[in-house]
């Protein structure tokens, strides 16, 4: 990996908590620029800018639109201005550098030290030993091992550190006003004059002023982080538990209509709607009744398929048994232990394998049973 892309890399998961997923694109589209060399470099970087452009103006959208502000009433200029004030304590320039600062040292020292070779992972790849194997080794080792690869590794992590600190910087400083000002429309519509004068008074205090200073950082807090994490394992493990009792919940909900499933009445409607010619739905909706027929023809196929598979399991059975009556050596009492285990256990995977195919092809005759119209059985 370039230093380049690790710079990219690092400093996008620096970003992450305070970024959407959309701000990844630009890490693989500029890596794959790198690797078409100079002369088409620029055009492709325009490109991928470009597509990534698009990309964030669509997610944009799709947030104006999830959280439409059209309709709220205009905000009293007073209580805006009171607002402004109560952010410009809670958000003061450099808040939010000092947030990823409490995270930012561990998270991307650890980050550099998995690009940089010397995690299980990493180990693995490069010299082909399982993982689970370099686990056992100590930090030093590892370390160690590491350097034996890139003997300037710890230059590379100072220098990425060097470049990428006052990017972070400049990209969070351009982040704190937007945050200022909406936060403000936010508290002014959600609090009075007279609340927010209260907490304007309460932030000009000794107490209160260092709480604006410190309570967005302490969002990042590494027992803060901790903590939260912890208690992921916990929340992943109900919906686990409680996963048969979804799925049954939700099979109880009426199935979704397919097209396949209309009348020629609710295609002449459907077709109005749309302002589409009625046949262009009816030709889509015989289209998918073909498509059911020939799954159910397709199962029927496997199904004696199956069945013809299930009768030479049986005679090869009984040509073993035939052999071992003919010659010793197919008794299975004559194999060693380790022989004979090997030989089980690939029977045993073919006979999983055969119960699985079985099994998926009822579900798929079932499936197909369900999106057939009752003629069509």
């Amino acid at each position: 990996m370039s230093k380049f892309k690790a710079m990219l890399l690092a400093g996008t998961f620096a970003l992450a908590p305070l970024t959407t997923a959309a701000q990844e694109a630009p890490v693989a589209e500029v890596v794959a620029a790198d690797e078409q060399g100079d002369a088409s470099s620029e055009a492709y970087a325009a490109d991928a800018k470009a597509k990534m452009q698009k990309e964030m103006d669509q997610a944009i959208a799709l947030v104006e639109k999830m959280f439409d502000t059209s309709s709220l009433p205009p905000i009293d200029p007073a209580r805006l201005t009171l607002a402004q004030q109560t952010m410009g304590a809670l958000i003061p320039v450099g808040s939010l550098e000092k947030m990823i600062d409490n995270m930012y040292g561990k998270m991307l020292k650890t980050l550099l030290g998995e690009l940089g070779g010397q995690s299980d992972l990493m180990l693995s790849i490069k010299t082909g030993v399982e993982s689970e194997q370099i686990a056992k080794l100590d930090e030093p080792t590892r370390a160690k091992i590491a350097d034996l690869f890139d003997p300037h590794r710890k230059e590379r992590e100072d220098q990425i550190m060097r470049v990428l600190r006052p990017l972070i910087s400049e990209a969070l400083a351009d982040m704190e006003r937007p945050m200022r000002d909406g936060m403000a429309k936010a508290y002014a519509r959600k609090f009075s004059a007279p609340q927010l004068a209260d907490l304007n008074t309460f932030l000009a205090t000794p107490t209160g002023n260092i709480y604006a200073s410190e309570w967005m950082a302490l969002q990042a807090d590494p027992e803060v982080m901790v903590a939260v994490m912890k208690a992921l394992p916990p929340l992943i493990t109900k919906f686990m538990d409680r996963g048969p009792q979804i799925e049954k919940d939700m099979k109880e909900l009426p199935k979704e209509k397919q097209l396949a499933d209309f009348s020629d009445k609710e295609l002449a409607s459907l077709a109005k709607l749309m302002k589409v010619d009625v046949q262009v739905l009816k030709d889509q909706r015989d289209m998918w009744k073909t498509e059911a027929v020939e799954d159910v023809a397709m199962t029927d196929d496997y199904a004696v398929e199956a069945a013809a598979d299930a009768a030479d399991a049986a005679a090869d059975a009984a040509e073993a048994a035939a052999d071992a009556a003919v010659d010793p050596a197919f008794d299975r009492s004559n194999w060693s232990d380790a022989d004979r285990k090997r030989v089980e256990e690939a029977e045993a995977a073919i006979e999983a394998a055969s119960y699985k195919a079985v099994e998926a092809e009822e579900t798929a005759v079932a499936n197909a049973r369900k999106r057939l119209p009752p003629s069509a059985e």
